[in-house]
């Protein structure tokens, strides 16, 4: 029998819109106020794509940026993965618009859905099937452009979320360094919280469907909130459990962006000081499957990762899902 490669990332790359939303211009769109959603929520401003812009368009120049860090060709990549909830179209695959884009011709391509969790999702299938030797690089892709199904007359919902993309090439890496673990997980009995209700075949668009406002986010953000400092804590330790580790091992701590009071908690409960842990959600909101795969790029471009870094990566979302991973950092790529 074969034995398992070691899977890690070999490159990083984001892309974000140019348009800054901060909360005084929310406040003139909703009933709102700064001081209200920074409390609650931590964000400061967020990135908005235009008209023009689709999902594909962000995805496809993480992607580039992403094969210039790694410092790979686009032939190369022999799968590539787009986690997002707000695809292109129904069909094709945003993943198959990339690989078009990109030019990543000899690459198999789909999409995945599990919101918030997505990023995590796709990893933990990059990881499992580069270490099984079934595929040698493959692309990983968290893409959203949530503002496009986002109601600017939910106050509770609009001023949360924001667009980007964030993208990372999973290969195989030297022995010690790498994915040491995954950990993913679901709990369908929690779809209703988090959901967007009507477009799919259970209620398919029609113009009553449009008129009741029924193509947008809906939350229940308090019994969301619950959720996820619970299952933030609990998939951060099974990660470390997997691989033999404990919280006292952890160098660095990328969580899920949604909530600054979630972040928190979840650190408290882990007891990492907070010089451990990247947050951009000040700047960029929640952009869903997109929030950690951007804040490795960053924390990554920063300098903040260093060989040898034991890295915790955390998610949650709608589903309801969650998702965590333990990796031992290899510096990787150029800037």
């Amino acid at each position: 029998m074969n034995k398992l490669r070691n899977a890690g990332i070999i490159g990083t790359g984001s892309c974000l819109p140019d348009k800054i939303v901060t909360n005084q211009d929310m406040e003139k769109i909703v009933d709102t106020t700064d001081e209200w959603i920074r409390t609650r929520t931590g964000i400061s401003e967020r990135r908005i794509t235009d008209e023009n812009t689709a999902t594909s368009d962000l995805a496809t120049a993480a992607a580039l940026r992403a094969l210039e860090n790694a410092n790979i060709r686009p032939e190369e990549i022999d799968l590539i993965i787009v986690s997002t909830v707000t695809p292109d179209m129904m069909f094709p695959s945003t993943a198959c618009i990339v690989q078009k884009n990109i030019g990543a011709v000899n690459a198999a391509a789909f999409d995945l859905e599990a919101a918030c969790s997505g990023f995590l999702y796709g990893l933990a299938i990059a990881d499992s099937l580069v270490r099984a030797g079934s595929f040698n690089k493959i692309l990983v892709i968290g893409a959203e452009t949530l503002t496009k199904i986002l109601d600017f007359t939910d106050r509770n919902t609009c001023v949360i979320f924001g667009d980007g993309a964030g993208a990372a090439i999973i290969s195989e890496v030297p022995e010690g360094y790498g994915i040491m673990s995954t950990y993913i997980g679901a709990d369908g009995s929690g779809g209703d919280l988090l959901k967007v209700p009507a477009g799919g075949s259970r209620i398919p668009a029609s113009a009553e469907s449009v008129q009741n406002r029924m193509h947008y986010v809906k939350m229940d953000g308090k019994e969301v909130f619950k959720f996820a400092v619970k299952i933030m804590g609990d998939a951060a330790e099974a990660a470390l459990e997997k691989c033999g580790l404990t919280k006292e091992d952890v160098d660095f701590f990328i969580p899920h962006q949604a909530n600054i009071r979630i972040i928190e908690a979840s650190v408290k409960r882990l007891k990492i000081s907070n010089d451990k842990v990247y947050v951009n959600l000040d700047r960029y909101g929640n952009m869903s499957s997109a929030s950690v795969a951007i804040a490795i790029d960053e924390a990554s471009r920063k300098g903040l990762l260093k060989d040898g870094d034991t890295i915790v990566l955390v998610g949650f979302g709608g589903g309801l899902t969650w998702g965590s991973a333990a990796l031992k950092w290899k510096s990787i790529g150029r800037e």
